[in-house]
């Protein structure tokens, strides 16, 4: 069977993992949903469970985003539009993956696995400027908001300093760093009444 047909099955699937709530009824017997924000991501697994736990989280997130991209990179060539699709596709499967009723994460961990594939340099601006946000304000939705949009930046200027412009790359960073904003309203609205969480990063979190 030709894999354009499956392959972005496959990256949908694999992106539907939810690996913070599996974490958590594993090791712990919750579900993840019922604690701090509800958020299946790596944030409110730390927030809850702990450092280890929300880190471990992230890097197993960013991973589906990072298998999709490489493993349809095995079936079409470089440029090939399928490849940023089947990222886009990962990154909605952690939003609105099928195993939880179609409610997820943000997408932001996804995304920068499916981003460190496709863009690394891109991505390494991204997290500098998270991280610098994050330290500084201890707002991770801040952090994520603005390394989104400084990922969208760079990939733009990248590919003008190339002079070559892959329109599929484009159209997807533009479409995951406008999901990414609009699954952060709530956060941007607690920001600005000041009545947003700040991240501790504690050794067994609340459980």
């Amino acid at each position: 069977m030709d894999p354009k047909y499956w392959m972005p099955i496959v990256a949908y699937l694999l992106g539907s993992i939810p690996v913070g709530w599996i974490v958590a009824r594993l090791f712990y017997k919750k579900d993840i949903r019922s604690e701090g924000s509800g958020n299946i991501g790596a944030t409110n697994a730390l927030r809850i469970f702990g450092t280890t736990v929300g880190v471990t989280v992230l890097v197993l997130d960013m991973l589906k985003g990072a298998l999709a991209v490489l493993w349809a990179r095995q079936f079409f060539p470089a440029a090939h539009a399928l490849i940023p699709i089947c990222g886009l596709l990962a990154i909605l499967g952690h939003v609105f993956p099928i195993w939880l009723k179609f409610k997820g994460g943000k997408g932001v961990a996804t995304a920068g696995g499916v981003f460190l594939a496709l863009s690394p340099l891109s991505l390494l601006f991204a997290l500098i400027s998270f991280v610098l946000v994050v330290a500084k304000t201890r707002y991770v939705s801040l952090g994520s908001i603005v390394g989104a949009c400084v990922f969208g930046l760079s990939i733009l200027v990248l590919q003008i300093m190339d002079s070559t412009i892959n329109w599929a790359l484009l159209v997807l960073t533009v479409l995951v760093v406008l999901m990414i904003i609009i699954k952060h309203k709530q956060n941007i609205r607690r920001l600005m009444q000041g009545q947003e969480n700040k991240i501790n990063f504690t050794k067994k979190g609340r459980s």
